[in-house]
C-alpha cells in the first residue's frame, strides 16, 4: 500500500538528488503552485528524476515526483485544500479533473458517506476506486463490500490528497478501475518542541436553518531519542442544510515513528472513528416545490464506528536495496435505519466487519547496460470476516420481525512485481499483479452457502519521456478488476458463474511544470467488461455478468502564477476542464449515457496574495446528468427518474495571517455565492430530489501552538 511516513534515518533517501526533490515538489498543475517549486539545478531533463529505491513510488504524494509520473495524477496539499473553502471531502474532490461527487445515495449530503466517481464510473459510495487512508484500504471490506457507505475520514485531519487516475494499477487494488485515491493524514513534526494547532469553524446555511461546528486539534513532536508522536482529533456537531439533518462525528488518531537503527524505522497509527447522521431522504416534485429543505423522513439515520491499528517497518539495507513490511487490523460496524415508502415499518441493516492485512515488499536497484532498474517484488494478504443482517420494526406496534443474517469471509492473496527502468530521458515501468480470491457467503437462516474462487493476472505498462526540463510526455496501459462482492454471491451457481469485472485503460498525455506555468493534458480510453449488474424484475435479487461500458475523454488543467517581478505579482490563475463520454454497451440501453455522470465539468479561479491577506474567487460547473440507464428525460411526479439539470457554483474566501502569532489565521467565506438552487436525485428506497447546499457562510479560526 502507499507509504504515509518519512523515515528520518533512511540513508538511501538522503541520497536522492536535489534535482529530484525539486521535481517532486512540483506536483500537479492544479494542485501545487509555482512558489512551491524551484527550477531544477540539472542541465538536462535526464537528471530531473532520480530513480528512488523507495519501493512505494507513489509514496506520500509530494515526496515522489508527480512531474515525471507516467499517468494522470493530481495532488492537493493542505494549503490548496483550505483554499477551496470546502466543508467536506466531497466538495474538495469536485476540484480534481475527471472526478465527480455524485450524492445519489440515501446518505447524500451527510458526513457519513463518500461517493466519488472517476471517468464515468458509478460513484455511489465509491465502489470502483481503490480508496486508501495513509495507504491502508478505507472500505470496511475492500473485497467483499468496497462501498464507502460509512467513510472513516474527516477533512481537518487530512494533510494531502493524492489521486492517480491511471498508471498505478499494478500494486494497488482491488477496485482500481476508478483510480487510486490516497488520503494522507497530518505528518508528525520533526522538531523536538511540542507544536500543533487548534481550529474551529462555523458553517451557517442561508436556507433550511441549519448550522454546524467543525473543530480539530493537532499536537506533535519528535523527541531527542528519535521517537515521534502526533495526536490528531477532528469532530463535527450540528445540522446540515436540510431540517432534521443532525450529525455528530469524532475522528481521533495517534501516530508514531521510531528509528530502530541508522537505516531502519518503525512507524504506525492507532485510530478511532464514529459517526451518527440523520438523513432526510428524497422529495417528490410537489414536496420540493413547496420546500426543498424539508424533511419527510425524520426517523432515518445512519451510524457506524471503526477501530484500527497499523504498524510498518522500513529498512534501507544498502544504497541499492530497501525492505518494508506493513501490517494492519481494523474492526468496523455500520447500520442504517430507513422507513419504507408507506411509512409502516423501519428497515434496520446492521453490519459488522473485521479486516487483517499484511504486505511485505522488497526493492533492489541494479545497473543493466545503459539502464538503471528499480525492481520491486511485493505480496499482500488480506483477510475479511463479517456479517450483514436485517430486520424490520413496525412503526405502529414496535414489533420486530425475525432477523436474517449472512456470514461473509474472503481470503485474498496478491503478488506483484514491477521494474522502474531509467534509460536516458525515458522512464519505463512494466509490471504485473496476480490476484487469488476465495470468498464464501453463508445464509444462516436457510443454511445455504455460496462460494466464489477467482484468479486474475493484471499486467500494466507505464512510460514517460522527459522531453525538456519542464515538459514530460507519458502514456500507459493497464488492466484493472473488481471482485465478486458479498451480496452478489447469492446469485452464484453452476449456470451463473460470476466472474470479476475487468477493465482495460489507456492514457496519453503531457505535463508542463515550469517556474510560473503548470499545465497538463490527458486523453483516456477505457473499456469496462463483465460488469456485474442486478437483473431487473427478479426476486430475490439476482446478479449476472451482463454489463459493459465504454469510456473516453479528455482532462486538462492549467495554473499560472505571475512572477515576483511582474506588476501582477501575487496573482495566481487556474482552471481545469474535463470531457467524458461514458456509454453503455449492453442490452436495450446500449448506446446511451451511463447514469449520474456529467459529460462536461470545469473549475476556474483566481487567488491573490497581498501581504498577510489572501483572496480567492472560484467557480465549479457540471453539465446535466441522467438518473437511469434508459436516459429518461421527463421527470416523474415522485422524482425517482428524470434528467438532472447542470449547474454552476461560485465561492469566495478571504484569509488573514495573524502577524503576532505565526501559523495562526482567520478565514471567512461564502460558498454558493449566488444562492443557486440545484439538486441531485437519490435512487435508494427513499428516492427523490435531494437539494444541494444553499448559500453558505463560514468563519474559521486557526491558532498555532
Amino acid at each position: 500500500m502507499l507509504s504515509s511516513h518519512t523515515p528520518r534515518a533512511a540513508a538511501l533517501r538522503r541520497r536522492v538528488s536535489a534535482a529530484s526533490i525539486a521535481a517532486a515538489l512540483a506536483a500537479s498543475p492544479y494542485a501545487v503552485h509555482a512558489q512551491d517549486a524551484k527550477p531544477p539545478v540539472a542541465e538536462d531533463a535526464a537528471t530531473l528524476d532520480s530513480i528512488q529505491v523507495a519501493g512505494s513510488w507513489l509514496g506520500t504524494g509530494l515526496q515522489d515526483s508527480v512531474k515525471t509520473f507516467a499517468g494522470a495524477r493530481t495532488v492537493l496539499d493542505a494549503t490548496q485544500i483550505r483554499a477551496t473553502g470546502a466543508t467536506s471531502i466531497g466538495d474538495v474532490m469536485r476540484r480534481i479533473p475527471g472526478v465527480q461527487s455524485t450524492d445519489n445515495s440515501g446518505s447524500a449530503g451527510s458526513a457519513v458517506s463518500l461517493s466519488i466517481g472517476v471517468r464515468g464510473l458509478t460513484g455511489r459510495y465509491s465502489p470502483r476506486s481503490t480508496v486508501l487512508l495513509d495507504g491502508i484500504p478505507m472500505a470496511f471490506a475492500p473485497y467483499g463490500q468496497p462501498q464507502l457507505s460509512v467513510a472513516p475520514v474527516t477533512l481537518n485531519n487530512i494533510e494531502s490528497i493524492d489521486v492517480v487516475r491511471g498508471g498505478g494499477a499494478v500494486r494497488y487494488g482491488p477496485q482500481n478501475v476508478g483510480g487510486i485515491i490516497n488520503f494522507n493524514t497530518r505528518a508528525i513534526p520533526t522538531t523536538p518542541d511540542l507544536s500543533g494547532d487548534v481550529t474551529v469553524r462555523e458553517n451557517a446555511y442561508g436556507k433550511g436553518g441549519g448550522s454546524n461546528q467543525q473543530y480539530s486539534t493537532f499536537l506533535g513532536a519528535t523527541m531527542a531519542n528519535g521517537l515521534g508522536l502526533a495526536l490528531l482529533y477532528s469532530g463535527m456537531t450540528g445540522t446540515d442544510w436540510r431540517r432534521g439533518s443532525d450529525e455528530k462525528v469524532n475522528d481521533v488518531a495517534l501516530k508514531f515513528r521510531y528509528p530502530v537503527s541508522p537505516t531502519a524505522e518503525v512507524y504506525g497509527k492507532l485510530s478511532y472513528y464514529d459517526v451518527k447522521s440523520r438523513t432526510p431522504g428524497g422529495l417528490t416534485v410537489a414536496q420540493y416545490d413547496a420546500d426543498p429543505f424539508q424533511n419527510t423522513r425524520p426517523t432515518d439515520f445512519w451510524n457506524g464506528h471503526r477501530k484500527a491499528a497499523d504498524v510498518g517497518y522500513i529498512n534501507t539495507l544498502s544504497d541499492d536495496s530497501e525492505v518494508e513490511v506493513r501490517v494492519y487490523d481494523n474492526e468496523s460496524f455500520r447500520s442504517s435505519t430507513l422507513i419504507n415508502t408507506a411509512g409502516t415499518q423501519l428497515a434496520v441493516q446492521p453490519r459488522n466487519y473485521k479486516v487483517f492485512g499484511v504486505e511485505p515488499r522488497f526493492t533492489q536497484r541494479f545497473e543493466l547496460g545503459p539502464t538503471t532498474n528499480d525492481v520491486t517484488v511485493g505480496y499482500r494478504y488480506l483477510r475479511e470476516r463479517g456479517d450483514d443482517g436485517s430486520y424490520n420494526i413496525s412503526t405502529a406496534s414496535g414489533k420486530v420481525t425475525a432477523p436474517t443474517r449472512f456470514d461473509n469471509s474472503t481470503d485474498a492473496n496478491a503478488a506483484y512485481v514491477d521494474d522502474r527502468i531509467a534509460i536516458g530521458k525515458w522512464r519505463i515501468t512494466p509490471g504485473v499483479r496476480f490476484e487469488h480470491i476465495d470468498s464464501d457467503r453463508v445464509d444462516t437462516t436457510l443454511n445455504q452457502q455460496y462460494s466464489s474462487l477467482n484468479n486474475k493476472l493484471l499486467p500494466s505498462l507505464n512510460i514517460s519521456y522527459l522531453l525538456t526540463r519542464d515538459l514530460t510526455l507519458f502514456t500507459d496501459y493497464g488492466t484493472s478488476f473488481g471482485p465478486v462482492q458479498n451480496i452478489q454471491l447469492n446469485s452464484q451457481s453452476a449456470t451463473n458463474p460470476l466472474k470479476p469485472e475487468l477493465a482495460r485503460t489507456a492514457e496519453l498525455g503531457a505535463r508542463w511544470q515550469g517556474p510560473q506555468l503548470h499545465a497538463e493534458l490527458t486523453v483516456f480510453k477505457m473499456r469496462f467488461d463483465n460488469q456485474i449488474l442486478q437483473v431487473p424484475g427478479i426476486q430475490p435479487p439476482t446478479f449476472q455478468n451482463i454489463g459493459a461500458t465504454h469510456h473516453k475523454g479528455l482532462e486538462s488543467a492549467i495554473d499560472y502564477q505571475f512572477a515576483d517581478q511582474s506588476a501582477l505579482r501575487g496573482l495566481d490563475l487556474y482552471a481545469n476542464f474535463t470531457y467524458t463520454k461514458a456509454i453503455q454497451e449492453s442490452g436495450t440501453t446500449s448506446g446511451l449515457d451511463v447514469p449520474f455522470y456529467s459529460r462536461r465539468t470545469d473549475t476556474a479561479g483566481a487567488k491573490y496574495q497581498l501581504g498577510l491577506w489572501t483572496f480567492n474567487l472560484s467557480s465549479t460547473h457540471q453539465s446535466g446528468q441522467f438518473s437511469d440507464t434508459a436516459n429518461t428525460v421527463q421527470e416523474t411526479p415522485d422524482a425517482r427518474v428524470g434528467r438532472i439539470p447542470g449547474f454552476r457554483l461560485w465561492n469566495a474566501q478571504v484569509s488573514w495571517q495573524i502577524p503576532a502569532w505565526k501559523g495562526s489565521s482567520i478565514d471567512a467565506g461564502v460558498n454558493n455565492l449566488t444562492d443557486k438552487r440545484f439538486y441531485t436525485r437519490n435512487v435508494d428506497g427513499n428516492a427523490g430530489r435531494m437539494v444541494g447546499a444553499p448559500r453558505t457562510t463560514y468563519v474559521q479560526f486557526r491558532v498555532a501552538i
